[in-house]
């Protein structure tokens, strides 16, 4: 007779027949060819039955403390709760409860990426959109590079999964694959570009010239009219390949100087409307987590995105400039959102 360690469940149901009938556990054990060691264990261990749980008292949070929550939540953006409530000295508070509390007065959000914002930035700011405020924005060409990768921004690739299916795994890359840059410009209803900056190539002040030179000026600025080229401001933003005395010397050169050459405050992505067109052509590229196996497959993924941006798009876009400057105006150079 050998030793089995468990018992099947109508062995189990018959051993509780028999203790009920008055058999004793050697007897059950011969009854059942099984070993007695394990049938007295069994008895045993339903005999003890489950211990029950003890829960620890919870701790209550007077409303002095929540008081001293919500102020330390204000004062410690993107803290964790256990931080905020450490910060209070408020302890032995479970996660569960601290997120519960913390939900009646916060919100869970990501850091913001944009550029601070000093005393300085703001006066400029604010004198910039004094001195566009009457201008007509349709004639401004807004300009701006973009950077695409393989792989597309961090943490894009998050959505709604259906009850039994499993996440995709993506792709991952030994030293990440590189990327794109990518040149455009938009003015009134119309799409400049989008043009590619040749591979390996890094953006100084001639090599920058020369790119706009082989692209801007050669395919596109030179088919427009007289008066166009007249009435037309270029816009660029404070890079230092931009900004450079050889690059406005250059421009210069080309006719496009002085007031035609828009000035630029500094740190301000949020008053180009050209970057909010490279979030709707990367929200294209990248949908339901997109991944690209070649520089030359994301290159003709951005082409194809720019190409479905209709002109009321486009519109839209260098339409809301005046709203942006008031908007500049009234926050005293703080910064807008896009």
């Amino acid at each position: 007779m050998g030793q089995k360690k468990d018992l099947t469940g109508s062995e189990k149901s018959k051993i509780v027949r028999y203790l009920a009938e008055g058999c004793s556990s050697l007897k059950i054990a011969k009854l059942l060819k099984r070993d007695h060691r394990t049938i007295k264990r069994f008895i045993q261990n339903s005999q003890q039955g489950r211990k029950k749980r003890v829960e620890k008292p919870r701790r209550k949070i007077t409303a002095h403390e929540l008081r001293k929550v919500k102020r330390a939540a204000a004062k410690m953006p993107l803290a964790t709760s256990l931080a905020i409530f450490q910060s209070c000295n408020i302890t032995g508070v479970p996660k569960s409860t601290r997120c519960a509390i913390l939900r009646d007065m916060a919100k869970v959000r990501k850091a913001e990426r944009r550029p601070p914002l000093n005393k300085t930035h703001k006066l400029k700011r604010q004198d910039w959109a004094k001195k566009y405020l009457k201008t007509d924005f349709s004639k401004v060409l807004w300009t701006d590079e973009m950077r695409v990768s393989l792989d597309g921004p961090d943490g894009w690739a998050r959505g709604w999964i259906g009850k039994g299916q499993r996440a995709p795994v993506p792709l991952r890359r030994q030293q990440g694959g590189g990327g794109v840059l990518v040149w455009a410009g938009i003015i009134k209803d119309e799409l400049v570009g989008p043009f590619r900056v040749e591979d390996g190539v890094k953006l100084n002040s001639q090599s920058d010239c020369q790119f706009l030179e082989d692209t801007f000026f050669k395919q596109w600025y030179r088919k427009k009219s007289a008066s166009f080229k007249k009435n037309m401001i270029f816009m660029q933003d404070n890079a230092p390949s931009h900004a450079s005395k050889y690059s406005t010397a250059w421009l210069a050169r080309k006719g496009i100087k002085e007031e035609k050459l828009m000035t630029w405050p500094p740190c301000s992505p949020d008053l180009n409307p050209i970057e909010n067109l490279w979030s709707i052509i990367k929200c294209e590229i990248y949908k339901e987590g997109k991944q690209y196996t070649s520089l030359n497959s994301v290159w003709e993924a951005v082409v194809a995105a720019a190409r479905n941006v209709d002109g009321e798009q486009i519109k839209t876009l260098t339409e809301s400039m005046d709203g942006r400057l008031l908007s500049v105006l009234a926050k005293k150079g703080g910064y807008i959102g896009r």
